[in-house]
């Protein structure tokens, strides 16, 4: 026997669903003519402008108020320019800067892109305050580690957003940023008491609900004060009575991705984790990015079972589409009017973020040596680095724990070393490597993660990029004096 057509329908109402290829299949097209929610562009899915506008009119030709989401955070998550980085510096850089209004602008920038392109809902901007130097998964993808900064520039952000007329969704409540974990892989603990919170995590989110944020995205963390043993997407501590009633949003609750094993594990599926958000308060479910039709209906079996089997009360689904539904809405009647594109603008703003420490004297020919770090599932592959700015200068890419550095002054000679990282003081051998060298050879350092307070003694500068996008690779590049 099939499913109940119209409690299909129902369920499939809350999901965000993903699909491969840049062209979207017939089975993706049909699940959002059959009632689906809509779908999150990856980086998998652009190859080029041109391409993603049609993708997303095909998606329309399903069903015209289709929800169509994707990571645009400039900075290190980029989606729409994975294949050369964003030519927008991100939040650390644009809180560095300390000027909320640029950040309105370039906000407003990345949001007549997508509407451009046909997308509706950027899940972004990420808002958690990051006060661990060593969070492998936030870092520069916030606006800082002080609450009242991140709080202004996060209000700012929806606002430049929304005015293009893309609806923001600001992540991940109730604050990601004092863990030293990554929920893509494992379950963060911030067992912390709930007065910190208010104090250090909460407010920025507290400025975006009142800046008429559409949409705020869950976080798979576990706050013992708050969600007991489980993540905050299962817990109606943190969405119904925190969010809703203490905060008063209204608008729609989106999970992070329910194929993260900080969510996924804790419910023994990607399914059963679709019920218990569910039942928490969440509204739209995003499933993952390596989705296919039969993994959607799947999703969408195991909802219709625990609304037949009373795990779900139908009025609590109901409530949760409609609420995706009205965001639906609200995308097709939005802006104030069409925000122009303006890359010229990321490439200014990393140039005001640019922090240096030292003399830049004697640069003349150097050696720049990148040093390699691991991507988190949050960036993917994107390029970064000085590299494609560089006029001339010879280059190389070494890991750092297996460098010799008598290797690389052999290969300097007389001429001074430039390393550039990211996240330089938790690199496995990076430390070690960059003060040995500074001790034997001139060598000036590029920061491109998040800027620690650790600094290597000995070196003749030390440059803070706040971020590793396009736009702030050619703003080290130029501060170097090594841009072509």
């Amino acid at each position: 026997m099939g499913l109940d057509p119209g409690l299909r329908r129902l369920a499939l109402g809350t999901l965000l669903a993903a699909y491969p290829g840049p062209v979207p299949p017939d089975w993706a097209v049909d699940l959002v003519a059959e009632g689906l929610a809509g779908h999150t562009l990856f980086g998998t899915n652009v190859h080029d402008p041109s391409q993603v506008a049609a993708s997303t009119a095909a998606l329309r030709a399903g069903r015209a108020d289709v929800l169509i989401a994707i990571d645009e955070e400039g900075g290190d998550v980029t989606r729409l320019a994975h294949a050369t980085g964003s030519p927008y510096p991100g939040n650390a850089a644009l809180g560095a800067i300390g000027d909320v209004a640029l950040t309105r602008r370039v906000y407003q920038a990345i949001g007549g892109e997508l509407a451009a392109l046909g997308v509706t809902v950027n899940l972004a901007p990420t808002v958690d305050v990051n006060t661990a130097d060593d969070n492998p998964v936030i870092g520069t993808r916030s606006f800082g580690a002080d609450p009242v900064r991140v709080a202004a520039h996060s209000a700012a952000a929806v606002a430049g957003l929304q005015a293009a007329g893309v609806a923001a969704c600001a992540k991940h409540f109730p604050g990601h940023g004092a863990t030293v974990t990554d929920s893509h892989h494992e379950l963060p603990t911030v067992d912390v008491p709930l007065a910190l919170l208010r104090e250090r995590d909460l407010p920025p989110f507290a400025a975006v609900v009142a800046a008429g944020a559409q949409a705020v995205m869950t976080a798979h963390i576990r706050v013992p004060a708050l969600t007991g043993a489980g993540p905050a997407t299962f817990s109606r501590a943190v969405l119904v009575d925190l969010l809703r009633t203490e905060y008063g949003f209204t608008g729609t609750v989106i999970t992070d991705a329910l194929e993260m094993k900080g969510a996924a594990v804790a419910a023994g599926g990607v399914g059963p984790a679709a019920v218990r958000a569910l039942a928490a308060g969440a509204d739209l479910l995003c499933i993952g990015a390596k989705v296919d039709a039969e993994l959607v209906e799947r999703v969408a079996t195991e909802i219709v079972d625990a609304l037949t089997d009373g795990r779900l009360a139908t009025s609590r689904v109901e409530e949760a589409a409609g609420r995706a539904a009205a965001l639906a809405a609200w995308t097709r009647t939005a802006g104030e009017s069409p925000a122009v594109p303006d890359t010229n603008l990321g490439y200014a703003a990393a140039r005001r973020a640019v922090q240096v420490d030292g003399i830049l004297t004697g640069l003349d020919r150097p050696l720049v040596v990148q040093l390699h770090t691991e991507s988190t599932i949050a960036e993917g592959r994107v390029p970064w680095g000085l590299g494609p700015h560089l006029n001339g200068v010879q280059e190389i890419r070494v890991i750092a724990a297996e460098t010799d550095r008598a290797t690389l002054r052999e290969l300097a000679g007389d001429r001074p070393i430039v390393l550039v990282g990211r996240h330089l003081h938790r690199l496995p051998g990076g430390p070690e490597l960059i003060a040995g060298l500074a001790a034997e050879h001139p060598v000036t350092v590029v920061e491109m993660g998040w800027p620690a307070q650790w600094r290597p003694a000995g070196v003749r500068a030390f440059v803070t990029t706040y971020g590793a996008s396009h736009a702030n690779g050619r703003a080290a590049a130029e501060a170097l004096g090594l841009a072509g």
